[in-house]
């Protein structure tokens, strides 16, 4: 080694030694803290956080408490007692007239985890942001709006309209008085007892759908379509899937159902009123319940069910598809 060499190699330790000093790699520390806000009539609740889960309730007190349990990690650059002491101090929780802010240092929380538990006037509607845990939200009147990266999702009881976003999480939605709007990277979707419409928008997770109050629209990639109770219009594509649907057309109704490489299976009452068209370019097409045949030909079938009314129309590629009576 050169004595230039020699120097350059010294120089890179000696800075590396510098940066080392700074460098914490101990044990995490805890620590918690209580905010209570008080407020009138309708509210906003906007919450960004990082790492963490977040829990939120609607309460009749017109107040709203939030607790937070902080962990401040033992590692980086930031000795962690010093970052649990100014978390806890100024936790970036504000109050500006009818809304409520909370995680307003997001780009500062490095090595921490907040986990919420959240308190609020039942006339709350909310926008809450998360990275890296779940959320749960009960009991508001919304509308409410969540995004997600890697945890789930789970909303019930609420009053008005809920958007739900995910990327790797499950996203579930119960007891919603208005439309709701979910979607998921590659985490499943459960949508129940949503009285307005319902759009679920999958890749790589399955989709169910259970007594809708109005129109159904979902699609996926690779993941299988299930929805119970259909009574309006439906809509479900799917690429390699399979698509079961239990219901009943009526007399308006449209039922759009289509899969490349998974099977259709839809299930009637006795006593429904529909016109039928199925196409299944490799698949066989079977009906187990009293249909009048209009035109049938090797890959398809013309038909309708009682005295026609609404329409079923079915495609697939390369599965079968079967109608049968109501299970």
């Amino acid at each position: 080694m050169t004595i230039a060499d020699k120097n350059v190699f010294h120089a890179v330790m000696a800075a590396a030694a510098f940066a080392l000093a700074g460098c914490y790699a101990g044990p995490g520390v805890s620590g918690s803290f209580d905010k209570t806000f008080t407020v009138t009539g309708h509210m906003r609740l906007e919450l960004s956080n990082p790492s963490g889960d977040v829990e939120v309730t609607g309460s009749a007190d017109g107040q709203v408490h939030v607790h937070g349990d902080v962990r401040a990690n033992g590692m980086g650059f930031d000795k962690p007692q010093e970052r649990l002491n100014e978390t806890l101090a100024n936790p970036g929780i504000e109050q500006r007239g009818d809304t409520i802010r909370v995680g307003k240092h997001f780009s500062n929380m490095r090595n921490l985890t907040i986990t919420y538990k959240i308190e609020v006037p039942h006339d709350t509607e909310m926008n809450l942001s998360v990275v890296s845990g779940a959320l749960h939200i009960r009991n508001v009147r919304g509308p409410v709006t969540t995004q997600g990266a890697s945890g789930s999702i789970r909303v019930e009881q609420i009053e008005r309209d809920a958007q739900l976003t995910s990327m790797s999480g499950s996203v579930e939605a119960s007891d919603v008085g208005g439309d709701v709007r979910a979607s998921s990277a590659s985490g499943e979707l459960t949508i129940t007892n949503a009285k307005g419409d319902v759009r679920a928008h999958s890749l790589s997770g399955s989709v169910k759908v259970v007594n809708p109050g109005g129109r159904v629209e979902t699609d996926d990639a690779s993941g299988s379509i299930d929805i119970e109770g259909a009574q309006f219009d439906a809509k479900a594509h799917d690429v390699s899937g399979e698509i079961v649907i239990r219901g009943d057309p009526g007399q308006h109704g449209y039922w759009d159902l289509k899969t490349v490489s998974g099977s259709v299976n839809v299930y009637v009452p006795s006593t429904s009123n529909f016109r039928f068209a199925a196409d299944a370019i490799s698949g066989e097409i079977r009906a187990d319940i009293p249909i009048v045949i209009e035109e049938q030909g090797k890959h398809s079938l013309r038909a309708h069910v009682g005295n026609g009314g609404g329409r079923v129309e079915v495609r697939t590629v390369s599965g079968e598809i079967h109608v049968s009576g109501a299970n």
